[in-house]
């Protein structure tokens, strides 16, 4: 009766352990299992911030008409720094076409240019169509930097790339508050500068923000 009750424990410390050990691997694969979904759940997530990252915070993923009706995608100025200023024929600071011009003239050839877009939402100051624009511009002030077909600039129309540059989530938010508002665009694309209408464009300000961004390039 001893062997026999001695040979039934020695069977049940052996159930024993054959119970424990498949439990442990258990365990021990549900571990590895939940490991694995937090490595691909950060990944997932560290894709989406890099995919969001890439695509949202320079105006290269933008389009606009040109003033000769061409659809232009803001990504052929890749690399250069730019001005981007909303414009108007019949307005106060309308003369500020011609220190643009000077700037524009200045730096181009080290990577700038003077970006305008035609804007009829202050005063109804630039009624005209785009071929009437493009010919008051460079009849009056030589303009031989590119201008676009007009866009709105506030409001619900606001084009996208306006959006950008004022909306509730810009670097320098705030609506346009008039004419010839300017933004400078560094060359990876991003805002670095936003000045008032006021502000000339060949003001000591503007130029040192110019020349620093170009050294930047």
């Amino acid at each position: 009766p001893f062997r026999k009750l001695s040979f039934a424990a020695a069977n049940f410390s052996n159930v024993n352990i054959r119970a424990s050990s498949g439990s442990i691997a258990c365990l021990i694969n549900l571990i590895v299992f939940q490991e694995r979904m937090m490595r691909n759940a950060i990944s997932v997530l560290g894709l989406s911030l890099l995919i969001g990252c890439s695509t949202s915070k320079n105006i290269y993923q933008f389009s606009a008409t040109t003033i000769d009706s061409e659809e232009q995608s803001l990504s052929d100025y890749k690399g250069q720094v730019l001005l981007v200023v909303n414009v108007a024929s019949e307005c106060g600071l309308t003369p500020q076409y011609a220190e643009l011009q000077q700037l524009h003239e200045r730096f181009a050839s080290q990577g700038f240019a003077v970006v305008g877009f035609p804007c009829n939402q202050f005063g109804g100051q630039e009624p005209g169509s785009a071929e009437e624009i493009k010919s008051f511009c460079k009849v009056n002030y030589g303009v031989t930097f590119p201008l676009f077909s007009k866009i709105e600039v506030n409001g619900d129309s606001r084009h996208e790339l306006y959006d950008y540059l004022a909306g509730s989530d810009a670097a320098f938010s705030g609506d346009i508050s008039w004419n010839f508002e300017k933004f400078l665009i560094s060359s990876s694309g991003e805002v670095s500068h936003r000045f008032e209408p006021s502000t000339s464009p060949t003001q000591q300000e503007v130029i040192e923000a110019i020349e620093t961004a170009l050294r930047a390039q």
